[in-house]
């Protein structure tokens, strides 16, 4: 069950990169041993193997068929066989609605975030920059970045939240879900449904990246319109990894995010113990360089939700509770236009990360690691140098290479948290950037 598509190699010493199916929202199926797979029925009298059957949903029973989400696994132990619960610290994770802090109309800029210098794993090295919505009314995002050195042996976390799209700019993140294998490489993301165990390692050394925590509606592949059939994000191009179970005994801990708060129990045995599976909930990778990017072949700046990778809609048509868009290499043609994104108001709030390379619309300040957020109806746009230069600029074929930038964009105000409005990374004089805009009016020269 191999998929035909070059995986990243490993670095020395690294596991070998696992195998994947192919297909966004497909019905996958799935054995690690011969015959685990039960034929014809989901919850036979006695499963293959000694297996337990246990449906996993993300997605309410009733939910549409094109929609539904779930996924029957069968398993060495139900998930059910674990200690109770207690709540434990939960650093400088935060979820809506919180009352530290509240929405700003300001501009906001953070250099690359620190990597810790104790050993930190993926889930105490989670820092929250923003939240809007609701954990409890399932609306909204989270906005985390993670900041880990030491990949996790004894621990494994599920979010009950919400879905996590994990976005890694240093280091790639091998994810062991109770699907299987994902190993993502910075230019890669993926995503881990809602309430599905995991693990993260890091291969590599030392890892930082963004996660959008998506509390709405599953992610989507967004409409195309008049594109037609193909272009964007094709569904061919995003990979679900193959069965690969652990039989494993010991003092192992399952940490839990519920309601907005950590939660950790103890547990006695891996619960990544999925021998097979079949159904549609299930973890993905998709590599950013297979977004088929379309623009103008003529003239005026396209709104940048053309590079809308995935989307999580609302109760509103066309305003999204969240979208993942990209700006990624692509040639730039456009006659006789300002060729940087616009000088713009926007209902929408707008993250911004940057995962390698420079943005075109900034010259310094928006580094690989930071990020910056304007929330809905804030004015941004290119800072003064940059409109000076595209003004000013012969107007050819030009090849935007070394790039690769991105989006999370909601339809609701972002919420900083305490930890992001105090950081040593804020750029506190971000402002600064656009106080240099010249006055150019002429009323007798058209």
């Amino acid at each position: 069950m191999a998929h035909p598509h070059p995986a990243p190699t490993p670095a020395h010493g690294a596991a070998a990169s696992p195998d994947y199916l192919a297909g966004f929202g497909n019905e996958h199926a799935c054995e690690a041993l011969p015959g685990a797979l039960p034929v014809g029925r989901f919850s036979p009298q006695r499963v293959p193997y000694g297996l337990y059957a246990e449906k996993f949903s993300s997605t309410a029973f009733t939910a549409p068929r094109r929609v539904n989400r779930r996924t029957w696994l069968y398993r060495i132990r139900p998930s059910v066989v674990h200690g109770a619960f207690e709540p434990i610290e939960s650093g400088r994770l935060r979820s809506a609605p919180l009352d530290e802090t509240a929405p700003l109309p300001d501009q906001l800029r953070w250099s690359p975030f620190a990597l810790p210098d104790v050993p930190t794993d993926f889930v105490d090295g989670l820092a929250t920059l923003g939240v809007n919505g609701s954990v409890p009314l399932q609306t909204g995002v989270a906005i985390h970045v993670y900041l880990a050195n030491a990949s996790m042996t004894d621990r494994y976390f599920l979010d009950a939240d919400g879905e996590m799209l994990l976005v890694p700019q240093q280091g790639r993140l091998d994810l062991a879900t109770e699907c299987g294998r994902l190993l993502v490489a910075p230019g890669e993301v993926a995503v881990v449904p809602r309430g599905m165990k995991f693990r993260v390692a890091f291969p590599d050394g030392p890892g930082r990246g963004y996660v959008c925590e998506n509390h709405g509606a599953a992610f989507e592949l967004p409409e195309r319109g008049p594109v037609g059939s193909d272009g964007f994000a094709n569904d061919r191009d995003f990979l679900v990894p193959t069965a690969a179970y652990e039989d494993r005994e010991g003092d192992f801990r399952l940490a839990c995010k519920y309601g907005g708060r950590l939660f950790q129990c103890a547990i006695g045995h891996s619960p990544l113990d999925v021998v097979a599976w079949v159904g549609t909930s299930v973890p993905y990778k998709y590599d950013l360089a297979r977004f088929n990017t379309l623009g103008t072949v003529s003239f005026d700046h396209p709104d940048p939700s053309i590079y809308t990778v995935l989307t999580s809609p609302s109760d509103t048509a066309g305003v999204a509770n969240a979208d993942f868009v990209i700006f990624p290499p692509r040639w730039m043609v456009a006659e006789d236009t300002f060729r940087p994104p616009w000088y713009h108001r926007n209902v929408m709030s707008e993250f911004m990360g940057l995962v390698h390379g420079v943005y075109d619309a900034k010259q310094k300040g928006f580094e690989p690691g930071g990020a910056s957020l304007h929330n809905g109806m804030s004015a941004h746009g290119p800072e003064a140098s940059v409109f000076e230069k595209a003004s000013a600029a012969a107007l050819r074929p030009e090849r935007y290479a070394d790039t690769l930038a991105f989006m999370f964009e909601s339809r609701y105000p972002i919420q900083p948290t305490r930890f992001a409005l105090d950081c040593e990374e804020r750029q506190r004089d971000y402002l600064d950037c656009w106080q240099g805009i010249e006055k150019y009016f002429d009323p007798t020269k058209p």
